[in-house]
């Protein structure tokens, strides 16, 4: 299909690699190259991209493409198209808005697609390998982010995340208790690594992933449940754990 318009820093672009990318770090590299043109489209090359974008033209969209160009175009022909389709229609809106809003809104869309794109070329991948996608993906700061110079927030490490926003705040080491670990380990293999810095408060000793473990809701502390003599079916029961130590404390 013949672009509406140029590129703005490319002669020529196809809208998808000639062979899909299959593995992690190929997709990875296709959603990092498409991320860069889309961000170079609302940043370095804004006026030019804002100026492509006129409300009297027809249904256009913003893509970026695998060599780090952008384009603004009609949508795909083809039905249905060969890869997801971005936000159809970002210049009707433009005249409408206040430029800064509308950037952000295109920004946001332009990061739906980029996810889109990735998942859609990742359909075959296993359940780790996805995982293991999202968080390549999710080290990045969004689009959206960059364009309005918001700064990422950044998360507590995963064995703070525990249940506190749950009703209930009794907490095992992947954030709900434990009654079948073994079943958690097959299903996420990498979980020991992930946790394998933890130590537990009482005895001192490692993270492992054949061992119940309960955190405490005051200190944060992690423990062996039978260093605390806390069983899966007593910790089913407990509403807000406090490890001995706290216990202690509170009794002073």
């Amino acid at each position: 299909m013949v672009s509406l318009y140029p590129l703005s820093n490319s002669n020529s672009s196809a809208r998808s690699n000639s062979s899909s990318p299959r593995t992690v770090e190929e997709i990875f590299k296709d959603y990092s190259a498409r991320r860069v043109g889309l961000l170079r489209a609302l940043t370095h090359d804004v006026d030019e991209f804002y100026g492509f974008c006129d409300p009297e033209k027809e249904n256009l969209c913003l893509y970026g493409h695998p060599n780090e160009t952008w384009e603004v175009t009609l949508p795909a022909e083809e039905v249905p198209p060969e890869l997801p389709e971005p936000a159809l229609g970002i210049n009707f809106a433009r005249d409408g808005m206040n430029r800064k809003d509308w950037l952000s809104l295109v920004a946001v869309h332009s990061d739906s697609w980029l996810l889109s794109v990735a998942f859609y070329l990742g359909a075959r991948l296993n359940r780790n390998e996805r995982k293991r996608l999202f968080s390549l993906i999710n080290d990045l700061p969004t689009v959206f982010e960059v364009v309005t110079e918001r700064k990422p927030m950044k998360d507590k490490p995963s064995v703070d995340s525990g249940s506190k926003s749950r009703g209930s705040t009794k907490r095992s080491i992947d954030g709900q208790v434990k009654s079948n670990p073994k079943l958690a380990d097959e299903t996420y293999e990498e979980e020991d690594d992930e946790h394998s810095e933890t130590l537990c408060g009482s005895c001192g000793g490692n993270y492992s992933a054949d061992e119940f473990w309960i955190g405490c809701d005051v200190c944060e502390r992690w423990f062996h449940g039978k260093c605390v003599k806390i069983t899966p079916a007593k910790a089913e029961n407990i509403k807000q754990y406090k490890c001995p130590s706290c216990m202690k404390r509170g009794r002073q």
